[in-house]
């Protein structure tokens, strides 16, 4: 294109200067001078276009680096800059030379055709099955099941392991809830009338999408597949009442590059009675704030993400937690991690207590090579009622090991077994029923791994012992960074949180997870390196440092701090020998829905160079 830009210059500026021609009469001149400026005209339009082309062409390319976040918007505003200032550009060059590049128009039209088709693109729902039983289902369904339902079918149904009776509400009920409720067209309007100020509006939208939801009726089909589904577990546990567990299974979700933990809604100890509130009330989990902000910075569109909801039959867990099957912050480190605490895995993957952990060996007898028994104050059970309460482990529980030695070998004898089906390192809640002892896997999905950095020899840490605010805490998330405290305590604080600051919480709550992307760096009092927020921070490359006794007191509001989570460590100031020592940028957007039809549309693009 840039060729032909030169070849249309120099013909312009050779216009009209044969010496050799006879005098035209002054009408041909005065036409020629008009012809002349026309095109003259045009061919400054033509530069314009072609420089504000080139720009969008920087802006895309940029875009694929994939280290920062970008909407759906900015893909149809980079197509549409390019799609007008080419149009322009083909009409100034017929202008310019009549006749010379009418292919251009039949070009053009056929590449837009191809941008438009992968605008528009969306994945369709072939399983038209409104509910599927556990037993029916294995990972290859991820696309009609969502990823935590598929993957826990192959536990149950290819590995043969303990899992709850359940059943998931699939797809094509997401669909005809929606549709059948006119949810989406609103759904999108209000995402357009916020527009380019969503974070700003994302509270009110939320909770406007979110309401929208609730309020719905739950279509026929959908509510006579699940009663039937349901008394199918009724009679497969002993035509007792069951308690349920509902939870989020979203497309997406459980992802190897995307986890999406903590993100969605998940209701414990359900009655029947109430199960279709619930129901609905983990539909809307979709449109929650962290939700909706996990989504934009990950790449993915609302129409991307179909809504499936997990049931199984609850299990009342004596103890649980998460199995990390290698260590995610050194991928040499090919140990087994067990996080344990005394009641439901939920006060584990929530960050709201500090854990036992127990370190187990590879070895053939699966030795316990570490042991960290911590203070387990309180725990999670299930209400007599219904749900869940936050109850005080009894005094002479709460130090106790919350495993015994042979539960922790078989729980790493069962995490080998999973990784080894999914040949990859997996990331595993389980549960030990406090009925019969039996170990009940409750979700697997693919472990992020990391490699461990560590401070040079010739870094003597002694030097910045002055600045020293904190020492010890857990590693939930590698790095080093620096910037100004700010103290979360409540909801209305995430408003306020500005860009590049320090996170300091009391528990390390899925709830905070919208800020990790806009972070330095996060500390908190409470949590471990399994729960929802350490793995959203390892996912945005943000170090964290949870388990830090008294973090809200030791700091104040303002305060100037690097955070070396590696090291365990908060030192007042900017340490820059420490900041010398940076995890690479991770790329958020590589490999995401947005990003995909970004790299598929640039290659329609940039070639106009």
């Amino acid at each position: 294109m840039l060729k032909r830009l030169a070849d249309l210059s120099r013909k312009l500026l050779s216009f009209g200067r044969e010496p050799d021609l006879p005098a035209l009469p002054s009408e041909e001149v005065e036409a020629l001078q008009l012809t002349f400026k026309s095109r003259y005209h045009s061919f400054k339009l033509l530069l314009a276009a072609n420089t504000r082309i080139l720009e969008v062409m920087a802006d895309i390319e940029r875009a694929l680096r994939g280290n920062e976040p970008f909407s759906m918007s900015f893909v149809q505003t980079a197509c549409a800059s390019t799609s007008v200032n080419v149009f322009r550009m083909i009409k100034d060059m017929e202008n310019i030379a009549p006749g010379r590049y009418d292919a251009l128009r039949e070009r053009f039209t056929a590449i837009q055709r191809e941008i438009d088709a992968l605008l528009a693109q969306k994945k369709e729902i072939t399983e038209k099955r409104l509910v599927i039983p556990l037993a029916a289902l294995t990972s290859d369904m991820v696309d009609s099941a969502g990823g935590k339902m598929a993957n826990l079918g192959d536990v149950k149904n290819r590995l043969h392991m303990n899992v709850p009776p359940g059943f998931v509400i699939t797809a094509a009920a997401h669909e005809m809830f929606m549709n059948e409720n006119g949810l989406q067209k609103e759904i999108d309007r209000l995402f357009q009338v916020a527009g380019s100020d969503m974070d700003r509006n994302l509270d009110l939208v939320s909770s406007q999408i979110r309401q929208l939801i609730i309020s719905a009726e739950v279509p026929e089909p959908i509510y006579l597949a699940v009663v039937s589904a349901y008394q199918e577990i009724r009679q497969e546990c002993g035509g007792e009442d069951v308690r349920m567990a509902v939870r989020s299974s979203a497309y997406g979700e459980d992802a190897e590059n995307s986890s999406f933990a903590g993100q969605y809604r998940s209701e414990l100890n359900v009655s029947f009675s109430q199960f279709f509130y619930y129901y609905k009330q983990v539909m809307a989990s979709k449109y929650s704030v962290q939700a909706i902000a996990y989504k934009l910075n990950r790449g993915f569109r609302d129409e991307d993400i179909a809504m499936c909801v997990g049931c199984l039959a609850m299990v009342e867990a004596i103890a649980g937690g998460v199995i990390y099957t290698r260590n995610p912050l050194d991928r040499r480190d090919d140990n087994i991690f067990i996080n344990a605490t005394w009641g439901l895995p939920k006060a584990v993957v929530d960050g709201d207590v500090l854990c036992d952990l127990f370190v187990v060996s590879r070895d053939d007898d699966l030795t316990i090579v570490a042991r960290e028994v911590r203070e387990k104050d309180f725990q999670i059970i299930c209400y007599e009622g219904e749900g869940c309460i936050r109850t005080e482990t009894d005094a002479g529980t709460s130090t106790q090991p919350s495993l015994t030695d042979g539960q922790i070998r078989d729980l790493a004898d069962l995490a080998i077994r999973i990784e080894q089906y999914y040949e990859t390192p997996q990331d595993i809640e389980w549960a030990v029923s406090a009925e019969d002892g039996r170990i009940y896997i409750l979700q697997s999905r693919p472990l992020q791994q990391m490699d461990l950095m560590v401070p040079g020899e010739e870094l003597d840490l002694r030097r910045f012992e002055s600045s020293l605010v904190s020492e010890g805490g857990i590693n939930a998330s590698p790095g080093v960074a620096s910037g100004y405290i700010f103290k979360v305590a409540k909801k209305v604080d995430i408003l306020q949180f500005p860009e590049g600051a320090v996170l300091v919480v009391e528990q390390a709550l899925p709830t905070w997870a919208p800020l990790v992307a806009r972070a330095a760096a996060v500390i908190s009092e409470q949590g471990g390196f399994a729960g929802h927020l350490a793995n959203v921070a390892r996912e945005f490359g943000i170090p964290a440092l949870f388990g830090v006794a008294g973090a809200m007191a030791k700091v104040q509001n303002g305060d100037l701090v690097t955070v070396a989570a590696d090291l365990g460590r908060v030192y007042l100031g900017s340490i820059a020998p420490l900041l010398e020592w940076k995890r690479p940028e991770t790329r958020l957007m590589a490999g995401s829905p947005v990003y995909q039809i970004l790299h598929e549309v640039s290659r329609h693009i940039i070639p106009l160079n």
